[in-house]
């Protein structure tokens, strides 16, 4: 059961938040532009290219990497190809965990490697596989970390990742919601260098800036009605959470947020993009997980009986492609159904900025989801 009264009390936001989940989320500008100066500190804005890499292949722990590939992929298009390795092994744990480059990898590819940790034995020995094949190697991950060393000994290139002070206390997990950007910025400065995709310098200020103004209004200080994170989080409090997306910047978006529901706040969710999703999750309204499935519910006892679980429908929306839009069918198959839907669309900007406030949102959601059920 979701404890609404939690939402409305800073203090106590703040003592249930022992992963210091909130002040992650709310710090991710601050991360974004300590990131970019790291990335200029290590010569990234000195570079000159000699060409574009013929692949990019990314490797790390966690919905963190996985969401840098996501991204990185998303805003590369296709310039050129991009894909995560994925790691092999016994248990989640980073001493257990292996990436291998796969067989056609060479001097021409350049791999990535962020992780909020850098003590994997599994990234040592992927860095030394580029290396003996010749491909370029560029690292995210803590200063200090046994990573740094292993990618400055094979020549390749290490960037600190921004941090903060309370950082040092308690290595931060892969999901929390200030790691993504404190491991993307300094990828997308180094892939803007190689052409491969649009992050100059004004650009990353003002996906700073927006995500402080994210930060303000879904801060734990923001009362429930006008804070579109603690909203949205309320509404989903007893409901499967269908994710439906439509847009280029969306789709990561709404993957991100299924996956942070899942690992910080313990909540399955669906999620597809439009239309297809109109085809894919249509029986799925029509059947007992909709609002209207059960007709007894009306009679059901608030107090002695658990309520059942119903799809809520969460439409992310960017500029659709060619303002040809599916949002309008989506809302009729919902309501037809009687199931309930909650929309944000981002405001104006460049594609970075419009990710960022969505993805910043729903972090914060899923953080809310979580600290006020008591996962």
């Amino acid at each position: 059961m979701l404890d609404e009264s939690l939402l409305d009390d800073p203090d106590a936001l703040t003592r249930a938040d022992r992963r210091a989940l909130l002040r992650g989320a709310a710090e991710a500008g601050a991360r974004v532009r300590t990131a970019v100066r790291h990335a200029n500190e290590a010569g990234i804005s000195e570079l000159k290219p000699d060409g574009r890499p013929r692949a990019v292949l990314i490797a790390g722990p966690g919905m963190a990497a996985t969401g840098v590939a996501e991204l990185l992929g998303t805003l590369a298009g296709a310039s050129c190809p991009l894909a995560r390795i994925t790691p092999t092994g016994v248990a989640p744990a980073g001493g257990a965990l292996r990436w291998d480059l796969p067989g056609w990898a060479g001097p021409v590819d350049l791999l990535l490697i962020a992780t909020p940790d850098g003590s994997e034995p599994g990234l040592e020995l992927l860095v030394e596989q580029a290396y003996r094949r010749g491909s370029t190697v560029a690292a995210v991950a803590p200063a200090g970390s046994p990573l740094a060393e292993w990618v400055q000994a094979s020549h390749g290139l290490f960037v600190p990742m921004a941090s903060a002070p309370y950082d040092q206390e308690e290595p931060l997990g892969a999901s929390a919601p200030g790691v993504l950007w404190a491991l993307l910025t300094p990828l997308l400065v180094l892939l803007d260098r190689t052409g491969l995709v649009t992050a100059p310098p004004q650009a990353l200020q003002k996906v700073a800036d927006r995500l402080d103004r994210v930060a303000e209004r879904c801060g734990p200080a923001i009362e429930v009605y006008s804070n579109p994170a603690k909203t949205l989080a309320v509404e989903l409090a007893e409901a499967l959470p269908v994710i439906w997306t439509e847009g280029t910047s969306a789709g990561p978006a709404g993957r991100r947020f299924t996956a942070a529901l899942a690992e910080l706040a313990g909540r399955p969710a669906l999620t597809a993009e439009l239309p297809e999703a109109l085809a894919s999750h249509s029986v799925l309204l029509a059947g007992a997980l909709a609002a209207g499935a059960d007709p007894d519910d009306f009679f059901r006892d608030r107090v002695e009986e658990a309520q059942a679980l119903h799809a809520r429908v969460v439409l992310l929306r960017d500029r659709p492609i060619g303002g040809i839009s599916a949002a309008p069918a989506a809302r009729e198959l919902a309501l037809s159904h009687d199931t309930a839907i909650s929309e944000l669309e981002p405001e104006e900007g460049g594609e970075l900025e419009t990710l960022a406030e969505l993805i910043a949102i729903t972090d914060f959601a899923a953080v809310y989801l979580a600290l006020a059920s008591g996962a």
